[in-house]
């Protein structure tokens, strides 16, 4: 799930203000480095968009918790997708940047919306085609439900119980928003 461009406010439904996004990062923060016992053999990869955006932040706090320093990468799920067939449009390939060997370390995935789990066993198919990691482990700002693979988060800034056909969109502000999670309804799922 990546972020999108500005809705008519109008027709969202927040879950979650700017102040809320960032206390569910610090806590997320102290949750990885109590689960892993420090920054030692830890690595965080965000998926493209939001993962990516949100993945520097959890390594910005976890910097200024901890004070050592984790390796960040980006990964780029698109040609790891069991949708791309059905797709119609052509899929945007976009960069996948992981400057240190995987292998061995334990690997946070970091993503901003966990739904149907599709995403996350796209992103764990791209990382092992990068190495063989001791561990994988699961952070998203928001699960929603509606799982259709075996998947759960490691971490988890908020359970958003939703129906199928509502939207669950974070906006950030890397991508010129205002830092929120808001339910779009009548608009699709995401």
């Amino acid at each position: 799930m990546t972020t999108k461009p500005a809705q008519d406010k109008q027709h969202e439904k927040l879950i979650m203000d700017g102040h809320e996004v960032a206390r569910a990062l610090t806590r997320i923060a102290h949750e990885i480095l109590e689960r892993n016992k420090g920054v030692e053999g830890l690595a965080l990869v965000g998926i493209r968009t939001g993962g990516v955006h949100l993945a520097h932040r959890l390594a910005k706090r976890i910097q200024s918790i901890e004070g050592g320093t984790v390796p960040i990468g980006d990964l780029d799920i698109t040609l790891y997708r069991d949708d791309l067939a059905l797709r119609k449009d052509q899929p945007v390939l976009r960069k996948t940047s992981i400057p240190f060997n995987i292998s061995g370390l334990k690997v946070v995935l970091v993503d901003d919306v966990l739904f149907t789990g599709r995403t996350i066993r796209a992103a764990m198919d791209g990382l092992i085609d990068l190495g063989r990691p001791a561990e994988i482990q699961l952070a998203v700002l928001v699960d929603r439900g509606h799982r259709q693979l075996p998947i759960k988060a490691t971490y988890i800034g908020k359970n958003i119980p939703t129906s199928r056909d509502e939207n669950v969109q974070v906006f950030l502000e890397e991508e010129g928003e205002e830092d929120r999670v808001v339910i779009l309804n009548g608009v699709g799922s995401s």
